[in-house]
């Protein structure tokens, strides 16, 4: 079985040191490394390594994650694999990982989510794999009443007990930390959209592979860890604030993906969401601006907004201070 690696890297020299790295102890086929124009020593340093398998790419541009993946996917179909593995430039595969994919009985699995920890060990819940609630009634119900009480996502998303498990789940979507997919399927399918630069691009192709029949699975026994610190995401906002124009703008081609009919309920429910976190920013004006911005080009599915001049517009606002009891 020829397992050929795709790694997108921008500006995370050290972090993909200690990947490709572990990346190299695996015995990958071809191992694919897009560099998104990094200007931290990555180019250099990559120069220096010299593994035979090892094939870069190096963007002029900074192309985001999903035009990074978009690039590796489809050069490394010139390595004839037969699966293709994805992850970012802080992830890596546990020391055992192939070892466990390749054991397992492969035959009604087309694409296949690893578990993702963190390094201290705790599952990673960014990277948890999900379910499309709007093609399960049930779960469709219990997100809907987790609404009120705090518990929406954990009614779609896999639960801890499932990490547990020896067999493949089923599953509608997931991230590319971690991401296996059977070469047929990429040549078959679009290639993730590179105007989403960042964030819902893995989204948006597994749910679109099962929308098409594809047989993705969750695969409890075989791990990866996301050294994943660098995101800053809290319940206060995002910082800097351009990571939230292209989560709502993206998240809402995933909602008219994932909804169908519901889609424009849906949407007017997460703009109000993401309207009243203007109170989280310093500069609400500026953030309404953002919201308006990312709303409008996601109801269009507009993806040609420069993200070059939307990380210079929104780049240094600070979170607004918490009130002291």
């Amino acid at each position: 079985m020829n397992l050929t690696a795709v790694i997108v890297t921008h500006n995370r020299c050290q972090k993909l040191q200690h990947t490709l790295a572990a990346t190299l102890a695996q015995p990958f086929s071809a191992i694919i490394v897009v560099d998104n124009a990094s200007t931290d020593g990555t180019r250099a340093w990559l120069a220096g390594q010299h593994d035979p398998r090892l094939h870069l790419i190096l963007s002029e541009q900074n192309s985001g994650g999903a035009g990074g993946f978009a690039q590796g996917m489809i050069a490394a179909l010139n390595y004839d694999p037969d699966w293709l593995v994805c992850y970012d430039d802080d992830a890596y595969p546990a020391p055992d990982a192939l070892q466990q994919f390749t054991a397992l009985d492969l035959g009604n699995t087309d694409s296949a989510a690893a578990a993702v920890y963190y390094p201290d060990g705790r599952l990673c819940e960014m990277n948890r794999p999900s379910y499309n609630p709007f093609w399960h009634p049930r779960k469709l119900l219990r997100t809907a009443l987790g609404v009120f009480t705090g518990r929406a996502r954990g009614a779609f998303h896999v639960t801890d007990s499932a990490y547990q498990g020896a067999e493949a789940l089923p599953i509608d979507s997931s991230s590319f930390v971690g991401f296996f997919v059977r070469a047929d399927w990429v040549r078959r399918l679009p290639l993730p959209e590179p105007g989403l630069f960042i964030y819902g691009d893995d989204v948006l192709y597994t749910l679109n592979l099962s929308k098409h029949g594809g047989r993705h699975c969750f695969l409890p026994a075989v791990r990866f860890i996301h050294d994943c610190s660098t995101f800053q995401n809290t319940r206060r906002g995002y910082h800097p604030m351009w990571k939230a124009y292209f989560t709502y703008r993206n998240g809402l081609l995933i909602y008219r993906m994932a909804a169908g009919l519901w889609f424009y309920p849906v949407a007017l429910l997460k703009a109000i969401l993401w309207l009243a976190a203007a109170r989280h920013y310093h500069n609400k004006r500026r953030y309404l601006r953002l919201w308006w911005q990312a709303v409008r080009d996601g109801i269009r599915q507009d993806l040609t907004r420069d993200p070059a001049v939307i990380i210079q517009q929104y780049h240094d606002d600070a979170p607004a201070p918490q009130s002291r009891p």
